[in-house]
């Protein structure tokens, strides 16, 4: 009797243990598929797609170049070294109408620097025949013969003057030299311009500036020019040009 009654006695704790164990994975298999926090949506809750990392569109500046430090200084520009040296723009923009000045850029004697520079002539006499304009003057241009009607020009932003070398053949040659100003207006010509007073030269090489201080210097079609008249000289006159840079 005692036995009997055991067994029955095992039988019913081992039900109750089991039936408190099927309660509890039941409340924890329903707690682990909807969370407390979350809700489950609305019939016109919008779906948002993830949101995609934004993409770097700017090169992070290098340790040389800090981003609040202005660009580097600004390397010389040559216009005009020697012949056959990496220069810049063309000597192509005769001006009024092509006649009156003669430019020769491969000259050898008495030269500033190197093997060759620039002889320049300016023929008053042409400028004053029947049509003449009185004055006459050549352009460096880029591309050759661009006078604002084609792209090109270069972009010498941070640029504060040109120098140029100079002498006369004779002495007393008056000169006005320039840049910029080709094509204003239009859509491929200069951002802007800049000239020197005029210059009466030496027979003797000179270094002359012309400043570009708060210039736009974003395009520079016409990168160098001179410019000489009958009112300011009595008769033909020779000159030399050397070493002209951006700088």
């Amino acid at each position: 009797m005692c036995q009997k009654f055991k067994v029955i006695s095992f039988f019913i704790i081992t039900f109750f243990i089991a039936s408190e164990f099927v309660q509890a994975q039941s409340q924890s298999i329903e707690n682990s598929q909807v969370p407390s926090s979350v809700s489950e949506p609305s019939e016109n809750a919008v779906i948002q797609p993830a949101e995609t990392p934004k993409q770097a569109t700017e090169t992070p500046p290098t340790p040389s170049t800090p981003a609040n430090q202005p660009p580097a200084e600004f390397k010389k520009f040559p216009v005009y070294k020697d012949k056959g040296s990496f220069n810049h723009f063309t000597i192509s923009g005769f001006m009024p109408y092509g006649k009156c000045a003669e430019m020769n850029d491969v000259w050898q004697e008495n030269c500033k620097e190197g093997k060759t520079c620039i002889k320049a002539d300016f023929n008053r006499d042409c400028t004053t025949l029947s049509g003449g304009e009185g004055w006459a003057g050549v352009y460096w241009l880029q591309p050759a013969n661009n006078w604002g009607e084609l792209k090109g020009g270069y972009n010498l932003t941070g640029a504060t003057k040109i120098t140029f070398w100079a002498r006369g053949e004779k002495g007393g040659e008056v000169l006005t030299f320039k840049m910029g100003g080709v094509g204003t207006g239009r859509q491929n010509g200069d951002t802007d311009k800049a000239q020197t007073d005029l210059i009466t030269l030496t027979t003797d090489w000179k270094q002359y500036t012309i400043d570009l201080t708060g210039k736009n210097l974003s395009k520079v079609v016409g990168g160098f020019a001179w410019v000489g008249s009958a009112k300011n000289n009595t008769q033909n006159i020779t000159f030399y040009l050397d070493e002209i840079y951006y700088e």
